[in-house]
């Protein structure tokens, strides 16, 4: 990194339900309107680091914010978004993102298994605590509060065209 130059916060955003889950069969298992703009409000303006799996879950590439897709498949290709074949290269390209866009946070957003290889590498935890314990199959790795913090806690009555009531909290990591 440069002199003089802001470190990059690596941020996982995920809804999970109180049983930990976060997807079934390639979806959400619920639907929250509310949420669904909290999640806008932080990533826009943002780069945002997703599985192929998450993006193909989308209706297309998220508007206002630079889409990059981690696959193993390197004939996969999409309109409108970067792919990178690694996860490496896709925090590369992030952070350069972060860079022209003059923003220090790069968002990673899904799936399970980008959450968990880069748990650890985190900087502070977006979640929104969906209070239900619906059925799923995948899941957002345990979140250690030897490890994390909670900094900030919002609780959030079920709205219309909303399936739950739920929480957004901010963690932060303990040490840094």
């Amino acid at each position: 990194m440069r002199a003089g130059a802001s470190p990059v916060c690596l941020v996982l955003v995920a809804a999970v339900a109180e049983n930990g889950v976060i997807g079934r069969d390639g979806a959400l298992p619920w639907r929250i309107k509310a949420d669904m703009a909290h999640f806008r409000r932080l990533t826009i303006g943002h780069p945002v680091v997703m599985g192929r799996k998450t993006f193909l879950s989308l209706r297309g590439p998220l508007p206002q914010r630079t889409n990059i897709v981690v696959s193993r498949d390197p004939a996969f290709a999409a309109p409108g978004v970067a792919v990178a074949q690694a996860l490496d290269t896709a925090l590369e390209t992030a952070h350069g993102d972060t860079l022209r866009r003059g923003v220090t946070d790069v968002m990673v957003i899904g799936g399970a298994d980008i959450f968990a290889a880069l748990i650890d590498q985190a900087s502070r935890l977006e979640i929104t605590r969906i209070h239900a314990r619906p059925v799923g199959d995948t899941a957002f790795p345990p979140i250690d509060p030897g490890i994390w913090r909670e900094a900030a806690r919002q609780e959030h009555t079920v709205g219309p065209g909303d399936d739950a009531a739920f929480a957004t909290l901010t963690f932060e990591r303990v040490g840094r």
